[in-house]
């Protein structure tokens, strides 16, 4: 990805199959703004040094001086991936209550968007507002759990606990979803049996309704978030990284010799690696084994962040080396640990490369003139 022309610009413009309108919706402070920088810092417009603290789409002085994001800002990005070129329409919304309406107006305008929750605070008053109005307007949400950083510096959470922290998120989150779905089902089924009954000469009094019937027979699976849908980021702005988990199941397909379509489905999920036989086994809490996740991503990131923070530079200089990395001196060498961690995870794990690719393969981001799915 690099900084496009105008000229290259416009021309994306008239390929309406490549646009994708989309807008950043949170809670206040979890992250929507600084996750905008490190997506435009992928072009080339600012430095990736400076994403999180310089806040571009924050214009307004009084944005800078409060540190929120009090008016909607846009700005267009290109993303390049398997040899197609894409429009990013980005539009970053304040996550203050007070500032709704430009959360209502930017939803309006978009045919996706990203929420973003905290992984720490969760899921908070604002965030069920945003995925109401996301329901409402009937665009796609895909959600990016943001600040893990937080549960290993601050929480100093283990792996395994982080793990299941992660889990009450996503199921906060999906049960928000799943009171939507419910009450837009049970409206449905209301104004059907609205109109049998004007159309009836039966009495409402003799009539017994089945206020359940249609939840049941109505699929809602592709309603709800979970990593192996593949809608579902997890990262850490602040220091440059995410990734959704088919990035993790492409890498370790290779070296443990199991399909990545298999590790898409069980990296995810109650399940765990019989290093012995090399197969992947259920039931891992009931056997005492780490998640399948812990094992081949959060210990390994985990490891990352203590060695760099511990500055041990013999295991630091490792797991470069292993990932393939070049860091420059400037940054291995830098009072801040912090800068050393954000070049190596920048790098190993580019945030905008995981939030980017989401937004480009889903076919259910409509382009400019088409119709909301």
């Amino acid at each position: 990805m690099v900084l496009t022309s105008v000229g290259k610009m416009m021309g994306l413009q008239q390929k309406a199959a490549g646009i994708r309108n989309i807008c950043v919706l949170a809670h206040v402070d979890h992250g929507k703004t600084t996750l905008a920088d490190c997506l435009i810092s992928s072009n080339g417009i600012i430095s990736s040094r400076l994403a999180g603290k310089l806040r571009y789409l924050d214009s307004r002085e009084d944005e800078q001086v409060r540190g929120i994001t009090m008016k909607s800002s846009a700005i267009s990005l290109h993303f390049e991936k398997g040899g197609q070129e894409y429009l990013i329409n980005l539009i970053d919304s304040p996550g203050h209550v007070d500032f709704s309406s430009e959360v209502s107006t930017a939803v309006r305008l978009c045919d996706g968007c990203i929420i973003v929750v905290d992984a720490v605070e969760g899921v908070c008053p604002q965030t069920q507002a945003v995925l109401r109005q996301a329901w409402l307007e009937n665009i796609r949400p895909v959600l990016v759990i943001n600040k893990i950083d937080r549960l290993i510096v601050e929480l100093k959470l283990t792996p395994q606990e982080a793990y299941m922290h992660l889990k009450n998120i996503l199921e906060q989150i999906n049960a928000v979803t799943g009171s939507l779905f419910t009450s837009k089902v049970l409206e449905e089924r209301a104004e059907k049996e609205a109109e049998s009954e004007s159309s009836s000469d039966t009495a409402a009094g003799d009539q017994i309704y089945d206020w359940s019937a249609g939840l049941e027979d109505t699929d809602d699976s592709h309603l709800y978030f979970s990593p192996d849908h593949g809608n579902v980021v997890f990262a850490s702005a602040i220091d440059g990284w995410g990734f959704g988990i088919e990035h993790f199941a492409k890498l370790y397909s290779q070296k443990i010799g199991i399909k990545p379509a298999v590790l898409l489905k069980t990296l995810w999920g109650d399940y765990y690696l019989n290093t012995k036989a090399k197969k992947i086994m259920k039931g891992d809490q009931s056997k005492g084994k780490k998640p399948l996740f812990v094992q081949l991503v959060l210990d390994n990131i985990w490891s990352l962040y203590e060695a760099v923070m511990k500055r041990d530079k013999e295991k630091i200089e490792k797991i470069v080396t292993s990932l393939g990395l070049k860091i420059g001196p400037r940054e291995s060498r830098h009072a801040d640990p912090k800068v050393h961690l954000n070049a190596i995870c920048s790098q190993w794990l580019p945030i905008s490369d995981a939030v980017l690719c989401i937004l480009q393969e889903d076919a259910a981001f409509c382009s400019i003139g088409g119709t909301k799915t």
